[in-house]
């Protein structure tokens, strides 16, 4: 994952986000999404058709809301000015690289992995090492066993964790990710979505990506190609980009001072004319998409790489036969709008107009319901032992004097507040 020098340097010392205190018997209650909230977007069952397990299969389920962009179909969205230049920037005798397959590469599996939990998977904290400024904090539903990208052998890579929970809709992705002996993860940056919605973390945030973008929602994966149709757009990297970004993406990792350097967040579509048919039909459900979707550019590194997950059935030798799609196959859709340190949007940053705690005092073994009003935020997370909600309150039981902290976040920034349950 490329990461800009000026976000290096705002970092500082590694920040720690961990439970001070207990959090055990945690409920949610209420409804809605609190005070002008705008999180959720839908019922939590909506994924319960998905499957637990490792690389399981999300049985139709589709991240985010139907016009979310990484879901909008751009197959008669306008081109860009500028794309033949960009193009012949990246190359356009480049062929197309599935970065994903079976088996292991010099030791390693091949793609981005990811593992689906429960509501029963249990909270944990995550350590900030890197870009905690800029991440979501802990805890959250990471099994120690999690997947880490590069497995068994994933050295000093981008070693990302992508955990889904079907109880609560919540993707969980981590970057540069070490677990602890005791449950907990190392992480440079971990960021939190909500599958129901269209959130927005803060513009010139990183997250798990480079582009601020969430990973999982490009992917590749098996079960989708074998059902016969991939219904969002494609995760890619290229090793050039420029200090600029255009949504769906929310932050730079420049590379280049060129004009014609694919800012983040870029979106390249095969042509309508290119001719699929000689493929197999799994590469042909691949192609389509890139089609009717495109694939969006998240992170500097090899060009043309696309994104998937790891998957025994892949058949890597037909995967192969993605390499002969070249550059020139593909055209820049429209980048609007696009912003630079000159005009990223700025507004206000969530309002918190309470947050309390009933009754604040308790006695060992008790309950205490916290409660909150929130305007114009993107997501909640309560800190420590909560995690992200949706609700408007939510009843804990420390086993020791504890405050809490509820971050309130769109995408102008975080708001923050405090209050502590005083275990008698």
């Amino acid at each position: 994952m490329g990461k800009s020098l000026a976000t290096l340097c705002l970092v500082g010392l590694a920040l720690m986000f961990s439970g001070c205190g207990g959090g055990a018997d945690i409920s949610s209650s209420g409804s809605g999404n609190g005070s002008g909230g705008g999180t959720g977007g839908g019922s939590n069952a909506a994924c319960g058709v998905i499957s637990p397990g490792q690389g399981a299969s999300l049985n139709g389920f589709r991240a985010f809301t139907p016009n979310n962009l990484w879901n909008t179909d751009i197959s008669n969205a306008p081109l860009d000015p500028n794309s033949t230049a960009i193009i012949n920037f990246i190359g356009s005798s480049v062929g197309l690289h599935p970065d994903f397959g079976s088996g292991q590469y010099a030791g390693s599996n091949i793609g981005i992995p990811y593992v689906i939990v429960d509501g029963t998977q249990s909270l944990v904290n995550i350590n900030f090492t890197a870009y905690g400024g800029e991440s979501d904090p802990g805890p959250m539903p990471v099994p120690a066993n999690a997947p880490i990208e590069g497995d068994p052998n994933p050295g000093n890579g981008d070693r990302h964790v992508l955990v889904l929970d079907n109880s609560n809709c919540f993707l969980y992705e981590l970057y540069s990710s070490y677990p602890n002996a005791d449950g907990s993860w190392n992480a440079g940056s971990a960021a939190v979505w909500d599958l129901l919605s269209d959130e927005q973390r803060p513009y010139t945030w990183t997250s798990a990506d480079a582009a601020g973008l969430p990973i999982f929602p490009g992917l590749v994966r098996y079960d989708e190609v074998a059902a016969g149709s991939i219904s969002h757009a494609l995760r890619f990297t290229l090793p050039s980009s420029e200090a600029a970004f255009t949504p769906p993406a929310s932050h730079w990792a420049a590379t280049s001072t060129s004009t014609d350097a694919a800012p983040m967040g870029m979106r390249l579509r095969l042509k309508s004319s290119y001719n699929v048919s000689g493929f197999s039909a799994n590469n042909q459900v691949i192609l389509n998409a890139l089609k009717k979707y495109g694939m969006i550019m998240a992170d500097n590194g090899s060009a043309m790489y696309i994104s998937g997950a790891p998957d025994s059935r892949w058949d890597n030798n037909d995967l192969h036969n993605l390499s002969s799609v070249p550059a020139s196959a593909f055209e820049v859709v429209a980048i609007s709008p696009l912003y630079t340190a000159a005009n990223v949007p700025s507004g206000a940053a969530p309002g918190i107009s309470s947050f309390t705690a009933s009754p604040q005092a308790i006695s060992a073994g008790s309950s205490a319901t916290l409660s909150w009003t929130v305007a114009s935020a993107s997501y909640l997370i309560v800190s420590p032992g909560v995690g992200a909600v949706r609700a408007t309150s939510v009843s804990v039981k420390p086993a020791q004097t504890t405050t809490y902290t509820l971050y309130a976040t769109n995408q102008y920034g975080r708001t923050t507040a405090q209050v502590t349950v005083t275990v008698q």
